[in-house]
């Protein structure tokens, strides 16, 4: 298992396009990953629990990759988190 925590740099509301895109990067990957911020914690492969957490650009979050590509899947939600 490998993690990481990092500052979200996107805005959600009325567009879901960049929930959309990490959501679809996690379903890439065989490894179950994870988003965390205050006491929720999502399936980042499930676009309406990412849509539930209504996450906001500065947001602190905890990101957790767990499987065979759990390497390569953290690193890049990590950069799909961050860089929106």
């Amino acid at each position: 298992m490998v993690s990481s925590s990092v500052i979200a740099n996107f805005q959600t509301g009325k567009d879901a396009k960049p929930i959309a895109l990490i959501v679809q990067e996690a379903s890439k990957y065989e490894s179950s990953i994870y988003l965390e911020t205050g006491n929720k914690k999502v399936n980042v492969k499930s676009i309406m629990g990412m849509m539930g957490l209504v996450l906001k650009n500065g947001t602190e979050v905890l990101i957790t990759a767990d499987g065979p590509d759990e390497e390569t899947a953290l690193e890049n939600i990590v950069k799909k988190v961050s860089l929106q």
